[in-house]
């Protein structure tokens, strides 16, 4: 008796609509990526230089923003409470974004440093969330101690205490 290869709900693996199929012929398979339209919500920096200036972000999500150039974005720690870091940003006509003032104190708050990988989650409204990772590629956690006192100016800056 020849044995035939079945697939948990029973039916033989020859039959049906096969891999991905609709059984009507035509293809589930997703456009080509260059007929999407360009989406993009994460990305990262890597910290070469100066953890305190202002920090290029990547031109592709410049890009993105293409008309819609914030004059600030607010950046909201991962794991530090609700609290917003409002950041200026500059646009330098060649199509590149920088983080500028107000990145310094974010960066401190929160232990951004020379080979730390910052990565960031656009959430929309010019709002980006952020994960530090140290040079060892390990992510830095943090919680706020000052969750519940949102009247606190920038300038004022109090870190982020790292929890063991």
């Amino acid at each position: 008796m020849a044995s035939t290869s079945r697939t948990p709900t029973g039916r033989g693996r020859g039959r049906g609509r096969g891999r991905g199929g609709r059984g009507d012929g035509s293809s589930s398979l997703p456009p080509p990526p260059s007929t999407l339209p360009l989406i993009i919500e994460e990305f990262f920096i890597v910290v070469y230089e100066d953890p305190l200036v202002k920090k290029a972000l990547p031109k592709k999500f410049a890009d993105y923003l293409d008309g819609q150039e914030p004059a600030k974005v607010y950046l909201r720690a991962a794991d530090c409470g609700p609290r917003l870091w409002t950041v200026e940003v500059l646009f330098d006509g060649q199509g590149r974004m920088y983080l500028d003032k107000g990145w310094e104190n974010f960066a401190i708050a929160h232990g951004v440093d020379f080979g730390c990988f910052v990565h960031f989650k656009y959430e929309g409204d010019d709002v980006l969330t952020v994960k530090v990772f140290d040079g060892t590629m390990c992510r830095k956690y943090y919680y706020s101690d000052d969750e519940d006192n949102d009247d606190e100016s920038d300038d004022d800056v109090k870190p982020c205490i790292h929890h063991l």
